[in-house]
């Protein structure tokens, strides 16, 4: 019975190695960039099997490590939502910050911060790997984030609104990344270390969402979209 425990408590911990030394990989080089030898010999493993035994694949372990990130910042993101609801305090910022505290408090729940720099590389690259790895189920926070933004921004015309959300998504991806890797290197950042830092990202977030369209962009809403190669 012991011995069955201690092969059980061994093969947790090689997991968990491996999941910690992949993620830092893959934020760092991206998953084409990393091999399985890399991934094991960074977790202290001998054998490639390991990766396989336990992952199946380096793309089936990428897609766990991206889901159970997912889960802790939507558990975290609809506890928001549910609180702003239950006050009848939803405004903009309160959405964007739902948007982006849950991401930013990761690297402090489960001590690494690489997170957010691998889902910027996996949305670079494999777009189609984080809606496998998350689906419909994970991501209901964020969509009610949207839902939200759009009931509070009447002014603004779907489709301008559409984009200005991808906008956001690009920009604040880029953002956090390099708060990531500041938090991460440890060392001063003369961009991060004032107190106003993140809450002036989040001040452009908004700006972004919320200024009126101007009337060049609102008259060419109606016009076609330009045919390549015309």
């Amino acid at each position: 019975m012991t011995s069955v425990k201690t092969l059980r408590a061994d093969g947790l911990e090689t997991r968990a190695r491996l999941k910690q030394a992949a993620q830092r990989l893959f934020a760092l080089r991206g998953m084409e960039g990393v091999t399985v030898q890399e991934i094991v010999s960074a977790a202290g493993q001998r054998n490639n099997a390991a990766l396989h035994y336990h992952f199946g694949s380096r793309r089936d372990l990428l897609k766990e490590l991206v889901l159970d990130g997912a889960k802790l910042i939507d558990a975290r993101r609809q506890a928001m939502l549910d609180q702003m609801e239950a006050t009848q305090s939803l405004s903009l910022r309160g959405l964007i910050e739902a948007l982006t505290y849950p991401l930013l408090e990761l690297g402090e729940q489960t001590g690494q911060y690489t997170y957010i720099r691998m889902i910027a590389s996996v949305q670079l690259t494999d777009r189609e790997l984080l809606r496998e790895a998350v689906g419909d189920m994970w991501n209901h926070g964020y969509r009610r984030c949207l839902e939200h933004l759009a009931e509070l921004l009447p002014h603004i015309p779907p489709a301008i609104l559409q984009q200005r959300l991808s906008l956001v998504g690009m920009y604040g991806s880029a953002a956090w990344a390099a708060w990531e890797a500041a938090m991460d290197s440890q060392l001063a950042s003369r961009f991060w270390e004032p107190a106003h830092s993140v809450s002036n990202v989040l001040d452009t977030l908004q700006a972004m969402l919320e200024a009126p369209p101007s009337a060049s962009t609102l008259a060419l809403l109606a016009q076609p979209p330009a045919v390549r190669g015309a």
